[in-house]
């Protein structure tokens, strides 16, 4: 008979902790890099942080998930198959992967064998504390799931494609020293030790992100993969760096030291919208935010993102959100955002 998956108390265990909030657009003085503002516009969470051991021969169904699933192989090796993906991943020591769009999947160590659904495992096998304890010959999978209570978590999500496959020697290194501080503290548990891992795993989130961006092979369009281009990065730095800027496509052309037409060109194929759009979509964003979590009237929002008109700056958002800002205000409060 097969041994089951054996997860551990921290598998199942919703530890929902809040991350620092954005400063973003908030006059703060502090500058982030364009991809720690949409992070932490997004406002992640980790639900739950922890591991889970595959002792023997087994397979095992996960449903559909909200937010972003981020895990690493610490031992062994198993497939992963995810719904709608046609060919299976193989994950050895020492792999990350990302699950951005919430999709089904499955961890064999087998595809040839029959998965048993998430629910039916935990309710069989229970809570188990020896899972960790590196028993010779088990397979260990460790990291965070991260909801995102951001209400436009779809910039991020939909920048990614439905697996981030980590498994590049030089990609492992990189993140070798988060997942074995993880290890330490899931397989060696001491106070403070649940905290400490539910951060490790959103370190293992971010670099896991830095090192999708940096593999311009596996990256198509949009604002995320744009970060990797040298001359479309500039760019963003300056749109985020300052959205209360009377930019134009001449001047963010200039300030790249490339051509108006060039600029425009190589923008819309690398980010997928023109530089004013973007520029227009990431003033709203940053709207919404600040409608949502400051005390900042309309008429203040709009003259720091760079709208002389109380008129034009409610019409852009509405183009945007759908939505007037007074509307957007009165809604009731986001929920977590799917990854689907």
């Amino acid at each position: 008979m097969n041994s089951p998956i054996v997860p551990s108390a921290t598998e199942f265990q919703a530890q929902l902790v809040t991350l620092p909030p954005s400063q973003a657009g908030q006059g703060s003085g502090q500058y982030m890099d364009p991809l720690s503002e949409v992070l932490a516009l997004m406002k992640p969470q980790v639900y739950v942080a922890g591991g889970f051991a595959v002792l023997g021969d087994a397979a095992i169904h996960f449903p559909r998930h909200q937010g972003i699933k981020c895990y690493a192989m610490l031992a062994g090796q198993c497939w992963l198959v995810v719904e709608g993906v046609a060919e299976p991943v193989q994950l050895n020591a020492g792999d990350c992967f990302l699950l951005p769009r919430g999709l089904p999947f499955r961890l064999a160590t087998d595809l040839s064998l029959e998965a048993v659904p998430y629910t039916v495992a935990r309710a069989r096998l229970g809570i188990s504390s020896e899972a960790l304890g590196m028993i010779k010959g088990a397979r260990y999978i460790a990291g965070g799931h991260f909801s995102l209570t951001g209400s436009h978590a779809g910039m991020l999500l939909q920048s990614l494609p439905p697996v981030v496959h980590i498994r590049r020697e030089s990609d492992k290194a990189a993140m070798r020293w988060s997942l074995e501080r993880l290890r330490e503290e899931l397989r060696d548990p001491k106070p403070g030790g649940s905290l400490i891992a539910q951060q490790l795993a959103y370190t293992m989130l971010i670099q896991a992100l830095r090192l999708h961006l940096s593999d311009t092979a596996s990256t198509g369009p949009g604002w995320l993969s744009a970060l990797s281009d040298k001359h479309m990065s500039i760019a963003l730095a300056a749109i985020h760096g300052d959205p209360g800027y009377p930019w134009t496509l001449q001047s963010l052309a200039g300030r790249v030291g490339m051509s108006r037409s060039v600029f425009a060109l190589r923008f819309r194929d690398k980010v997928g919208d023109t530089p004013m759009e973007y520029l227009t979509r990431w003033r709203m964003l940053l709207a919404a935010d600040r409608l949502k979590t400051s005390s900042d009237g309309l008429s203040t929002i709009a003259e720091s993102l760079g709208y002389d008109s109380g008129s034009a700056f409610g019409k852009a958002f509405r183009r945007i959100m759908g939505c007037s800002p007074r509307q957007y205000t009165k809604a009731s409060p986001v929920s977590v955002v799917s990854g689907a």
